[in-house]
């Protein structure tokens, strides 16, 4: 049986058990401080043989290879350069020791450097290095791969990007937070939640970090939002130094304990991390003996993610502003800095944004003497690290799109300039391929029946790429500066039946409504307002309009999607 559908189906049954700790086994049996711990496995199998065994005799489904660390850039620094040999054999170490009954999952451990644009580690490099560590395991036996312990979001994606190239296996990440609930570079549960599992992660979750009671927090936050099965490998209580001594002083029954807290939250697959041992994997199989898991609750999402946040689009919600002055057609100041180099422009327009009350950002650079794809990289690079919004990518090139979206560290809204059933296809060839929410383009011409034809035409389309109606955006698009009456009323009518008939977002780009105009402002705060009343999700408009952003506060108030909105000064 494919060893992919042969995990789903475990996973309908029952919770997956996952192994214990690594490191602090092997110091057990013999391995010294400051050498490579794999170098060690390499010379000593029958030990981490037996390691492996005592999870498996002790109820563990799935046991980790030795190969926490054994990457280019880690192996690197003991002057060792066999990464791919080394994964080979100790992922063949673990898979004689468990037999044919037992799983084996090949461990990705981070290198130690933060990834591009967050540290100095280029990210193609990154998804190299990985790679190079994916095949190696993939030869020695491997049934799926686990992505553990990152602390960096990108460096989650880069490794997540480097096994998806060359397999399709089962794969896990899971991250590690800190106290305050947040990774090293800020990534919250949610938005690593929603990050991972839309670029193609299998289950994602969190290991190491805490104990199992802080954890708990982290699982029952991820599971409304999840898609994929939730992991959970705490440590065994929090660490206390005894000398020079680090340990973890919850012993194997108070482990074991948590189990049924974490069925109840939402976990799907769990195991240990440091402190654990085969005790403590064996009070928890246990524990989990009669417990159903909690399937997935989520079908679809439409939801986009920073490095920082996720944003949740769904009914109820306040109206999403969109900030739309990152565009060189609109933006003279920011052309200039974009032809020039000088990106001062770009963090001060994204600043004043988000303290104006955007949720995400338009991000739309091209134009004569610019390199559309060469810009958007570098504005990425700029503001990944510093901006909690995510962005919403409009590019005339495919490639520009594709590139984006490699390498920014979430899950964007995209939509191309170019109009036609090859360029739907192209543009959702992509989405589908990094996990982006693709924003589909509908005239408002010829009336509520014709546009109604285009709208389930182009879901029908976006179907045939593994989308559902609520992956995906539609946007309403209306003739600018001023919009036909007719137009509007067709928009209007069309947000409201997407919104309570199809399920999906809706946009509305207002950024070109009005201009021109004498009184345009209150033009687009007009429109803004008949369309937030029949529905409309998000609207693209400079959130610096203090006539458009008090309707949008007062009709979020009016229709009770925020009793807390603020109307005026």
């Amino acid at each position: 049986m494919n060893r992919k559908r042969q995990i789903a189906g475990l996973l309908r049954k029952r919770v997956l058990i996952l192994d214990g700790a690594m490191g602090t086994e092997l110091h057990k049996r013999g391995l010294p401080a400051g050498v490579c711990p794999e170098a060690w496995c390499l010379a000593n199998p029958k030990a981490v043989a037996q390691i492996h065994a005592a999870y498996r005799e002790a109820g563990a489904d799935c046991v980790y290879t030795a190969t926490f660390g054994a990457n280019r850039v880690k192996m690197g620094r003991y002057g060792l350069a066999n990464v791919r040999e080394t994964n080979r054999v100790l992922a063949g170490v673990a898979r004689r020791a468990v037999g044919a009954g037992g799983l084996v999952a090949g461990d990705i451990g981070p290198t130690g450097r933060f990834v591009e644009p967050f540290g100095d580690l280029p990210f193609e490099e990154a998804v190299a290095l990985f790679r190079e560590q994916a095949l190696g395991l993939l030869e020695g036996g491997v049934d799926l791969f686990v992505i553990e312990t990152m602390m960096d979001i990108q460096e989650a994606r880069a490794a997540l990007i480097g096994v998806r190239e060359i397999s399709d296996r089962f794969t896990i990440v899971t991250m590690t937070y800190e106290k305050h609930g947040r990774t090293l570079n800020g990534t919250d549960p949610v938005a690593a939640l929603v990050t991972l599992q839309s670029l193609g992660a299998d289950a994602v979750g969190c290991n190491c970090s805490s104990g199992p009671e802080a954890m708990l927090a982290m699982i029952a936050a991820m599971k409304p939002r999840a898609r994929v099965p939730l992991v959970a490998k705490p440590n065994a209580g929090l660490p206390k130094l005894v000398g020079v001594d680090t340990i973890f002083d919850m012993d194997a029954a108070d482990f074991g304990a948590f189990g049924r807290s974490f069925t109840a939250a939402g976990v799907n697959l769990m195991g240990g991390c440091c402190g654990t041992t085969p005790a403590h994997i064996g009070a928890l199989r246990e524990a989990l003996a009669a417990e159903r898991p909690v399937a997935p609750v989520r079908l679809s999402s439409a939801d986009p993610s920073s490095a920082r946040k996720a944003l949740i689009l769904e009914a109820g919600k306040p109206l999403v502003i969109i900030g739309g002055r990152l565009n060189w057609a609109d933006n003279d100041e920011l052309r200039q800095g974009l032809v020039t180099g000088e990106m001062g422009t770009v963090r001060k327009t994204a600043r004043e944004q988000e303290k104006e009350g955007a949720s995400l950002l338009l991000l739309r650079v091209g134009g004569p003497g610019i390199d559309e794809a060469e810009a958007v990289g570098k504005i990425i690079s700029i503001l990944s690290p510093t901006t909690r919004l995510p962005f919403l990518i409009d590019a005339d090139r495919l490639e520009t799109i594709e590139k984006s979206l490699r390498f920014y560290p979430g899950r964007v809204l995209i939509r191309a300039a170019a109009a036609g059933r090859e360029a739907l296809a192209a543009l959702l060839l992509v989405a589908a391929k990094y996990g982006a929410v693709p924003v589909l383009h509908i005239p408002t011409e010829g009336g509520p029946a014709v546009c109604r034809t285009a709208i389930r035409g182009a879901i029908g389309e976006a179907r045939r790429y593994g989308f559902t109606k609520g992956d995906i955006v539609v946007e309403m698009m209306v003739e600018a500066p001023a919009p036909p009456p007719e137009a509007l009323r067709t928009a209007y009518w069309l947000i409201s039946w997407c919104a309570e008939s199809l399920g999906c977002r809706t946009l509305l780009d207002l950024t070109g409504v009005g201009r021109g105009l004498p009184e345009g402002k209150w033009l687009q705060a007009s429109l803004l307002a008949a369309a937030q009343a029949s529905g409309l999700t998000l609207a693209v408009a400079d959130p610096s309009g203090s006539e458009l952003m008090h309707i949008r506060a007062a009709g979020d108030l009016l229709l009770g999607r925020n009793p807390d909105a603020v109307i005026g000064e």
